[in-house]
């Protein structure tokens, strides 16, 4: 396994918590650092792998759209509709205006 691990500064962590508008506190300051750095690492290692007879691609497994076919099946009625809501009017469900 190889190991890679490419070092990010303390003053790089507090440049990036002031950009994402972090209070970053000492402790957490060291410790972001270290995962970072590890973080770093691990794309530094995939950097090193030969992807030249790989094709791009968005996604690693052939997807499909799986469909149901389109049946004609029983409804409620309007009444049945109706009866489930709150206020009715005109035949219509009544709701709140959200304008005025």
């Amino acid at each position: 396994m190889y190991d890679f691990h490419m070092e990010i500064s303390r003053e790089q962590v507090l440049h990036i918590g002031r950009l994402a508008r972090l209070g970053l506190q000492p402790a957490e300051i060291d410790r972001l650092t270290s995962q970072l750095s590890d973080i770093l690492g691990h794309f530094e290692a995939l950097g090193a792998v030969d992807t030249a007879d790989v094709e791009p691609t968005a996604h690693p497994l052939p997807l499909q759209n799986i469909m149901r076919t389109d049946s004609v099946a029983s409804s409620l009625t309007r009444e049945e509709a109706l009866s489930n809501a709150p206020e009715v009017e005109d035949g219509l469900i009544r709701v709140r205006a959200v304008l005025e």
